[in-house]
This record gives C-alpha cells, sequence and structure tokens, in this order.
C-alpha cells in the first residue's frame, strides 16, 4: 500500500501553539498554552509524524523557540519535521542535534540556493522543501514576501539536486477551511518527480480522502492544523482509515 501520512501542525508563537489565518501575524488564534502538550495529545491519538512551526523564527530568520522545539521532540517517541528560520547550517545542525528528525527549509531555497544544496547534500532524506505558493509564486519570509520563482520551477530545480520531500502550502487556502488546491499538488509532485506534502486548506476528512486518492502520483500527505483544533477532522479517526498500519506504528 502506498504510504499516506497525516501530520498534526503545532505553529509556535510566544512559547504557545497558535493558528494564524493565510499566515497573517495579527490573526491569531491560541489553542494550547503548552506546545509539548498538544504533541503528547497528538501522538496519543495516533499521529507518526508531527509537524512544527516556529512561527517567531519564520519571521526574525532564524531559530527563536529551539529549546521548546527540543522538548517536543524528547517528549514523544515519533518523529518531528519542523520549519521556520532555518538559513543557516549552524541552525539545522543545532535543531537536528535537539532531536528535530527533518528540518524544511523554506525562505532559504530563494534567497541562498547554495546553502540549500550544501545541507541537501549532508542530510538528505533529512531535509525536506517548504514550497509555500501565492498565485502560483514562491512566498518567503514567512509569507511577508513574494518572490518572482514559480513553485514548479523551484521544485523541479531542487528535485535535480536531491531534494526528495518538499511541503506546499496555497496561502490562499490556509486558515479557510476551503479544502486543499488538489491539482497545484498533483502538478508540484509531477513536475519534481519528488514526494510532496499537502499543507494548507484541509477542513473536512473528505479532503484528506481526496489527496490519499493522489498518494501513486506524489502526494504522500497531508499537514492538518485548524480542522484537527476545531474538532472538524477526528485525527484517531482519520489515521485509523487512511494511514497504512506500518505507518501508524511508526515502521
Amino acid at each position: 500500500m502506498t504510504t499516506f501520512t497525516i501530520y498534526p501542525a503545532i505553529d509556535i508563537r510566544g512559547g504557545k501553539a497558535v493558528r494564524l489565518v493565510q499566515g497573517d501575524y495579527a490573526q491569531e488564534t491560541v489553542y494550547n498554552d503548552s506546545p509539548v502538550q498538544a504533541a503528547r495529545d497528538w501522538e496519543a491519538q495516533g499521529a507518526s509524524w508531527i509537524h512544527l512551526v516556529d512561527l517567531d523564527g519564520a519571521k526574525a530568520g532564524h531559530p527563536v523557540n529551539a529549546e521548546l522545539i527540543g522538548e517536543i521532540a524528547r517528549s514523544v517517541s515519533v518523529p518531528v519535521q519542523l520549519g521556520g528560520g532555518l538559513r543557516t547550517e549552524e541552525d539545522v545542525e543545532r535543531l537536528l542535534s535537539l532531536g528535530v528528525s527533518r528540518v524544511i527549509l523554506g525562505t532559504a531555497a530563494i534567497e541562498d540556493r547554495a546553502f540549500v544544496e550544501r545541507v541537501l547534500a549532508r542530510h538528505g532524506g533529512r531535509v525536506a522543501i517548504g514550497i509555500d505558493a501565492k498565485d502560483g509564486y514562491v512566498a518567503t519570509r514567512g509569507w511577508l514576501e513574494t518572490s518572482e520563482v514559480k513553485a514548479e520551477e523551484l521544485a523541479r530545480e531542487l528535485a535535480a539536486k536531491g531534494a526528495e520531500t518538499f511541503i506546499f502550502t496555497d496561502i490562499s487556502r490556509d486558515g479557510m477551511m476551503q479544502g486543499p488546491n488538489v491539482e497545484a499538488i498533483r502538478s508540484l509532485a509531477a513536475y519534481s518527480g519528488a514526494d510532496v506534502i499537502a499543507s494548507g486548506g484541509v477542513s473536512r476528512i473528505e479532503d484528506l480522502r481526496t489527496l490519499v486518492e493522489h498518494a501513486g502520483e506524489g502526494i504522500r500527505g497531508a499537514i492538518v492544523g485548524k480542522a484537527l483544533y476545531t474538532g472538524a477532522i477526528s485525527l484517531a479517526e482519520a489515521v485509523r482509515e487512511l494511514e497504512p498500519q506500518g505507518r501508524r506504528q511508526g515502521n
């Protein structure tokens, strides 16, 4: 069976688990005062991975919540992946040493390609490339800026340099509970030939079922945030239905 993984998201700002609307720092909802407890809760409900975002780090351009992230990684038995402000090799090495299983490079993929290629060469499968798109173009710096680089072109170029996993977000769908942009996700997977994890817009279990239908085309997972926190999707039920048994056991 083709693997598909559901990644519950924990976005960290000011030491708390929050959610933003379309990356807008002025539209914040606090869902849990303790990101550590949030991670433990998702693991207890069957999560086989945890997705972390250092929102403060994304805005600052360097990790801000590193110690808290390390505490989260140590508090659960499942692997965690982290994005937000990782723009130097020292930052990457530090977070990996703190227990993060996979780092996500975003802004740096546009602004410092040589750095990204060095990290890919050194760490390979422990690196994912986050591509956040607005109208098809890559957004950077916590979605505060939009580049002139097309998402599909960036994915193809970095796949040629060894990138195995991309995390794709259509900013227009993020936090809006309107469903993911399936066609754009499929296109990115086809263009790059790599695995793509969908992010943004998943609002009901039917959205996950639709993505799973395309797992064989390279859509290998989905990051889910607001829909889990509001109860629109039950993580336990989604994992039971949509994740292969071996993945649920962390194999």
